[in-house]
């Protein structure tokens, strides 16, 4: 994904996906293989799931309602086990900070390992921008870093790549041989070029996923071990955090774990949770904590259980017009369900398409580990991004014109008996490109009768 599609509409975008329909279709039945994984991994726990997700949920807002507090002990108490604390207002800030650690270490290079919060304030492109190498070291990341395009998904990057191309893109950029698509080859050889930048770079940069206030650690979740190996090999570590990361005790810590991995790719626990209690001798550890928008979706009642998310991605992977439309095709670092609610809140002019992307199906709600009403936000939204006037003028016409319809019976009778007139006599006027319907389907065949007419006629002696 380029910059220039923060412009472009969901709709455009994955028409654009769609053009490629096998990729669509092994897109949708991969990301619906690991949401099975997920039921079998919930499942395995019998009865506990269910308290599992409620308690994480209670957690979390708790923790959401007494926020300030929490992030004061946190800062207490992580300055008070030597690590540098950072508070940014937004995302331009966030990245003012960790440039200024750099320049003042004089660096021009750094290994980063995933963080979603620094995909959502564009930190690559701005230390780019200030002569700086950043080099992603986690797997998915690295590669859609070396195609240039952003992750399409917050838990696999690249799941929209076959490995085929994977295999032509390390041949490139890696000296790979041509035609190799073994995946062990091919992370092997990834693995190569990353030994030689971990062992090179100064500063390594992690995201958060979990923040205990009681004890002022964070806790970092991979799979591939690449957050450890950044950190513990760089002389400065710089840990970039959304303000809602945290959780008040240590004692919480396994609830969160037990969903987290299960929730995202149907393990029982995630390879790597690693704990960032103390710089260790001669190091230098800084915490950036970012708000970004988040105490304002706090303090928006229908909007502040968003917050709860702990990033697993399980909405993506159950979401009919996520699988089928492809990650990019939201157009913001948090795609699918979740992204659809937290971006409007950023910008409702430039993300006031994505709450439409949804069926309102109701499956994000039913897969999410701490149970935020996913579907009822979206629905809300459209109520929000309408009364605010983001919607096109024709669309709140054509709604009026429908409400008037629909609210009149004779009116409902009448439109019903014209409509199946014209699309018999004259089935080009809505067969047609203009027609959003028609452009992906064919339009039924008109019924003889409606529905009432039906039952007047067929009716024997009165009700029924």
């Amino acid at each position: 994904m380029s910059n220039s599609n923060h412009h472009t509409d969901h709709a455009t975008l994955a028409e654009k996906f769609n053009r490629d329909e096998a990729r669509v279709n092994w897109h949708d039945e991969t990301l619906w293989f690991i949401r099975q994984k997920r039921d079998r991994a919930a499942w395995s726990l019998g009865n506990e799931w269910e308290p599992l997700r409620e308690t994480a949920s209670a957690i979390k807002a708790h923790t959401l309602s007494n926020l300030s507090d929490y992030l004061q002990q946190f800062e207490k108490a992580a300055q008070q086990n030597g690590i540098t604390v950072h508070w940014a207002a937004d995302g331009e800030e966030h990245n003012r900070i960790v440039h200024g650690i750099l320049a003042k270490h004089n660096a021009t290079q750094l290994v980063k390992s995933k963080s979603m919060l620094t995909e959502e304030c564009h930190l690559n492109d701005y230390l780019k921008e200030k002569g700086v190498e950043v080099i992603d070291t986690d797997l998915g990341e690295r590669i859609v870093q070396l195609a240039e395009e952003h992750p399409s998904h917050i838990v696999l990057p690249c799941i929209h790549w076959k490995k085929e191309e994977i295999g032509e893109l390390f041949h490139k950029h890696l000296g790979s041989p041509e035609g190799v698509i073994d995946p062990s080859f091919l992370t092997n050889t990834a693995r190569v070029h990353l030994r030689e930048k971990f062992l090179t770079r100064r500063v390594a940069i992690t995201g958060v996923n979990f923040a205990i206030a009681e004890t002022g650690e964070f806790v970092v979740c991979t799979n591939e071990g690449n957050a450890d190996m950044g950190a513990h090999l760089s002389d400065v570590h710089i840990a970039c955090m959304g303000i809602e990361k945290l959780i008040p005790k240590r004692e919480h810590l396994g609830v969160f774990l037990r969903l987290l991995a299960r929730s995202a790719t149907g393990q029982p626990i995630t390879t790597y949770s690693s704990h960032f209690k103390k710089p260790r001798e001669g190091q230098e550890m800084h915490l950036v904590l970012v708000d970004n928008g988040r105490s304002t979706q706090l303090g928006r009642e229908d909007f502040r259980n968003s917050l709860k998310c702990i990033r697993c991605g399980a909405c993506f992977n159950t979401c009919p017009v996520y699988r089928r439309s492809g990650g990019h095709s939201y157009h913001t670092a948090i795609a699918g369900p979740i992204g659809s609610i937290l971006a409007p809140n950023l910008d409702m002019r430039q993300y006031k398409d994505l709450p439409f992307a949804s069926t309102l199906c109701g499956s994000c709600s039913n897969v999410c580990p701490v149970k935020i009403n996913i579907h009822e936000q979206l629905y809300q939204w459209r109520q929000v991004l309408t009364e605010e006037g983001y919607q096109p003028k024709s669309k709140t016409v054509a709604m009026k014109a429908m409400a008037a319809t629909l609210s009149k019976p004779s009116l409902f009778s009448i439109a019903g008996k014209w409509g199946r007139k014209v699309m018999g006599l004259v089935p080009g006027l809505v067969s047609n490109r203009l027609n959003p319907w028609y452009k992906q389907r064919e339009m039924p065949a008109p019924p003889e009768q409606s529905f009432t007419e039906w039952y007047k006629q067929n009716r024997k002696g009165g009700k029924s």
